[in-house]
């Protein structure tokens, strides 16, 4: 395989110590063998990289693709976390598989042109057909690294539950179908382009059972578990009401604490529910923007970070969060930590650090999110001689005032992103089924 030689970036920052300055970067059969100044390699196909910086990939811990064609529908603008699922439900139970396939590439294709290299996906619903293996098929296509999650809800709204009966399935088949995407995608070996989880949807739609045997399920196939967790104060009233506890001790309860866990919000965790996290390796998406966006509130993420807490980014759904950026999920990430605790609660670097070697120890990666020899060649390089660079004096600009989209994006050493464009899809394409979808939806 040829090699690639990025040459001359302005910096390269590894993540793996100190910021390098007119460096270069070689990789080879989408590992990288090389970091340093004066690099030679007979024969590599060169990137100039002057005038840019270079980072690993961004890593996104939590999303629901299939989402991406439910923006800004009205009746859920302006409606906190239940009311806002309880208007979206109807629509997505008329999803199919090419609604499935297509908000996938849709996505997945936003991330990636904001430096996205890795991204996690929960899809929890599977009607009129659709399966996990449309949104595996569809990360294919594009090229980024996926851990998609096979997610589930089994309480419907006759049984106490918030989704309607039409959405959930039966707790055995959940377990079944589980097992069958695991053993069809899932790829443990280091840099693997495909790791299947295992994520009931959220306390308020599965039962204890499904949960528990879930946990149960994933230890002995070897594979992740996600959920929602403590979102907002109608989530954490909902527990106490119905399990007698918060969440955190329901979590522990049922073996959703470990090392091999992260939960998605955990915007209202008290210290108690921190500490647990903490000691128990536990890890936590952190989703600003749609934290903002559904109203849920602030994220304790200082308190999470100080204690030690792995902490990860995650953009959510384009229906709570109505764009797929990750950068500029950082940048909300250290904002509303500031508003929280004042200026010096959150750095721009300590914000990049989450949104890349955070987001990859959640999801149990040391293959990526650094920038070393013998890590993935899974990085980004970003054009800082444009507009939104002007005037900027430093890599913290990165966050701080952009760019917010990617010039050139490598993963596994594949180029995804080349000027600005998607080079393994053609997108207007794709954009153009996902508009005529839409328009059908809404008929």
């Amino acid at each position: 395989m040829t090699q690639v030689l990025l040459r001359n970036a302005d910096v390269v920052v590894t993540m793996a110590g100190h910021d390098l300055s007119n460096c270069d970067v070689l990789f080879e059969a989408g590992v990288i063998r090389a970091v340093g100044k004066g690099l030679v390699a007979a024969g590599a196909h060169v990137v100039e990289a002057r005038g840019c910086v270079v980072t690993p990939g961004l890593v996104n811990t939590h999303h629901h693709l299939f989402q991406t064609l439910t923006k800004a529908v009205p009746g859920g603008q302006d409606a906190l976390l239940f009311g806002w699922l309880q208007t979206l439900y109807p629509i997505w139970s008329r999803f199919g598989p090419d609604e499935m396939r297509v908000s996938t590439m849709l996505g997945l294709s936003e991330l990636a042109l904001s430096g996205c290299t890795t991204s996690s996906d929960h899809l929890y619903l599977f009607p009129n057909g659709a399966r996990l293996d449309d949104t595996i098929w569809a990360a294919g296509e594009v090229g980024v690294r996926f851990h998609p999650t096979r997610g589930s809800m089994s309480i419907g709204e006759s049984a106490g539950g918030l989704p309607p009966d039409s959405l959930v399935e039966k707790e055995a088949a959940i377990l079944e179908d589980c097992i069958r995407v695991i053993d069809a995608f899932h790829d443990p070996a280091p840099g693997a382009m495909v790791r299947v989880g295992v994520a009931p949807c959220s306390p308020f739609s599965v039962s204890r059972e499904l949960m528990r045997d879930a946990a149960v399920l994933a230890r002995d196939k070897g594979v992740r578990l996600h959920t929602h967790l403590a979102e907002n104060d109608e989530d954490i009233a909902y527990s106490l009401e119905m399990f007698g506890c918060r969440p955190g001790q329901y979590a522990e309860d049922l073996g959703w604490t470990g090392s091999d866990v992260w939960h998605a919000h955990c915007v209202k965790l008290d210290a108690q529910e921190i500490d647990l996290f903490s000691k128990s390796l536990t890890g936590v998406a952190h989703c600003p923007c749609s934290n903002c966006r559904l109203g849920s509130g602030i994220a304790p993420v200082r308190a999470m970070r100080d204690a030690g807490v792995r902490v990860g980014l995650g953009v959510d759904g384009s229906a709570s969060n109505d764009m797929a950026n990750l950068m500029l999920e950082a940048r909300q990430a250290m904002l509303m930590q500031r508003v929280a605790g004042g200026a010096d609660k959150m750095s721009a670097r300590e914000a990049l650090e989450i949104a890349t070697i955070g987001g990859a120890s959640v999801l149990g990666r040391d293959d990526i999110g650094q920038i070393a020899p013998g890590k993935r060649a899974d990085i980004a390089i970003w054009d800082v001689s444009a507009i939104e660079s002007a005037g900027s004096w430093d890599v913290a600009a990165m966050v701080l005032a952009g760019p917010s989209k990617v010039r050139d994006l490598f993963v596994e050493g594949r180029r995804v992103v080349e000027a600005g464009r998607m080079v393994t899809i053609d997108l207007d394409a794709a954009a153009r089924e996902g508009r005529n979808l839409v328009a059908g939806l809404m008929a």
